[in-house]
């Protein structure tokens, strides 16, 4: 794995792509933070609905999903949906 969370910020990215209606405007930036890493997720303003879902249950299995595709790596990763204002 060359750029840290790489494989996992394109799990992310390819999820995300898939539930937006504007797949070009899906950013997602790793940052390392001690022993884990923070995927940052951004999405067009008008996509946030699509990808968190009704009570929050699509953002809650993108999580369960990235924690256990984390395992393979024996490292923790976690999900950040970031609201950028318009």
């Amino acid at each position: 794995m060359t750029e840290p969370g790489g494989d996992m910020r394109m799990l992310v990215e390819q999820i995300a792509q898939a539930l937006v209606d504007a797949p070009a405007e899906v950013k997602v930036n790793a940052v390392e933070d001690g022993d884990a890493t923070v995927l940052e997720l951004r999405v067009a303003q008008t996509d946030l609905g699509k990808v968190i879902g009704k009570q929050g249950r699509t953002a809650k299995s993108i999580r369960t999903i990235l924690g256990a595709a984390s395992m393979k790596f024996k490292r923790r990763y976690t999900l950040d949906i970031i609201e950028d204002e318009e």
